[in-house]
């Protein structure tokens, strides 16, 4: 038996925000209370397999947020397709990770959330490298972390 989501979120923005603020505060209690429960979830992390259900979802999470280093997240050029049950968020996230001296390349998201009886929960969080400009030097990832 599923425990019942403590936190309500009243609009998809809500649940985006509680999302990285639990990133940031390396909270996967919290992380995952923004996610819905189904067992159709997904989650794509950049270069990795495709993550379905509550469990592989958790645990990929988990196994970021282990790492012990404190991760900042700043977005930019979101754009955001809403209608009454669904709301679907493109952005890029720029990593900062503690301990390294510049931000790692941008990573292209999507996020899917879907309103349900306790507000917006997010189904879909599919991340990819951001492809590079034209003629641009960037040194390869050390290691990616989502």
């Amino acid at each position: 038996m599923r425990a019942v989501k403590k936190a309500s979120f009243p609009t998809p923005e809500d649940a985006e925000a509680a999302f990285y603020e639990a990133i940031e505060r390396g909270d996967i209690d919290a992380l995952m209370e923004v996610w819905s429960d189904d067992d159709e979830i997904l989650c794509v992390h950049p270069g990795g397999e495709r993550l379905t259900g509550v469990e592989q979802v958790r645990e990929s999470w988990a196994q970021i947020l282990r790492s012990g280093r404190a991760l900042k997240v700043h977005l930019a050029d979101q754009v955001v397709v809403q209608g009454m049950m669904l709301s679907i968020h493109s952005l890029h996230e720029n990593i900062l990770v503690q301990g390294e001296s510049r931000a790692r390349a941008p990573v292209v998201v999507t996020n899917v959330y879907q309103r349900g009886t306790t507000g917006w929960r997010m189904v879909v969080h599919h991340a990819s490298p951001a492809p590079q400009p034209a003629g641009a030097h960037v040194d390869p990832p050390a290691k990616t972390l989502h």
